[in-house]
C-alpha cells in the first residue's frame, strides 16, 4: 500500500495520525498535535519509539514524566500506560512494533 493511501484519522481532539508505512513486523505512524492537545494516558502491548519531529511535548510514562523537544526521542516498553501534553504544536513519528492493526 502506498503511504498515500492511508487515510487521517483524528484520535483525540487537535490529534491527526497518519499511517507513513507499515508490515506485519513494523508500524511509522505521524501523528500531528495543536498546541493544548492530548494524547490520553493509554497502554497497549505494542513497544512504541516516539520521535519529536516538530514542538515540544510533555510524555507520561508509567510514573515518570518528561520534557520532548525536537529531536528527542523516548521509547515505551509494551503494556505501559503512557499518554502525552503537546506543550507546543509539533509533531511526533512513532513506531510500533509489531504492527497496529487497529490503526489500519
Amino acid at each position: 500500500m502506498s503511504p498515500t493511501s492511508f487515510p487521517a484519522a483524528y484520535p483525540d481532539p487537535g490529534v491527526t495520525r497518519r499511517v507513513l508505512a507499515e508490515s506485519p513486523e513494523l508500524m511509522v505512524v505521524s501523528f500531528q498535535f495543536e498546541t493544548g492537545a492530548e494524547g490520553k494516558l493509554h497502554q497497549h502491548p505494542h513497544v512504541q519509539s516516539t520521535y519529536v519531529a516538530r514542538g515540544k511535548f510533555r510524555f507520561f510514562r508509567g510514573s515518570e514524566t518528561h520534557e520532548l523537544n525536537v529531536g528527542d526521542s523516548l521509547v515505551i516498553p509494551g503494556n505501559v500506560q503512557h499518554g502525552c501534553e503537546c506543550l507546543e504544536a509539533g509533531e511526533l513519528i512513532d513506531c510500533f512494533t509489531p504492527r497496529r492493526d487497529d490503526f489500519l
